[in-house]
């Protein structure tokens, strides 16, 4: 297991050994007040928190049990 109890480096395990959950890539597409975001999932647009992560419109964000966990990219980078 990688240690973060998301995915593991093996294969044996692609979910949160929590709640059974993935975590997944969306792009922000708008800022909302009280540390929320719009974010554009691919099949629509969620609205997700990004409280705990310094998120950008544009970023892209991973996202788990709707709480943005880590930005893995940035607008233009």
């Amino acid at each position: 297991m990688s240690g973060d109890g998301l995915v593991s480096g093996d294969g044996a395990c692609d979910s949160c050994v929590t709640c059974g959950d993935v975590a997944v890539q969306v792009r922000v597409v708008g800022l909302l007040p009280a540390g929320l975001a719009r974010a554009d999932t691919g099949a629509g647009t969620e609205e997700i928190s990004v409280a705990l992560v310094d998120a950008r419109i544009g970023d892209t964000v991973l996202v788990h049990a709707g709480e943005a966990i880590a930005v893995i990219g940035r607008d233009g980078s």
